[in-house]
């Protein structure tokens, strides 16, 4: 599934910050629980409104704007 279909960024919803769709859950927040150690089953489980497609769509957020910022450092 694409992850515009999971991922949403509205100013009415946590200042504009990318979101799953549907929730107020910051993908920042998911990411940073993933980068501590958390597992899959324990983001699921502490957040039983999110799939495994959900996290999956955060990890390619995050790899997405990586990727587009690279490609503007080296055109710069």
């Amino acid at each position: 599934m694409p992850k515009a279909e999971r991922i949403e960024i509205n100013p009415a919803v946590c200042n504009g910050k990318p979101v799953i769709r549907g929730t107020r859950i910051p993908v920042s927040v998911l990411l940073a629980l993933l980068a501590e150690g958390e597992s899959w089953e324990e983001i699921l489980s502490g957040y039983p409104e999110l799939k495994p497609e959900d996290l999956q769509a955060a990890l390619n957020y995050a790899r997405d704007l990586i990727e587009h910022t690279e490609e503007k450092a080296v055109a710069s």
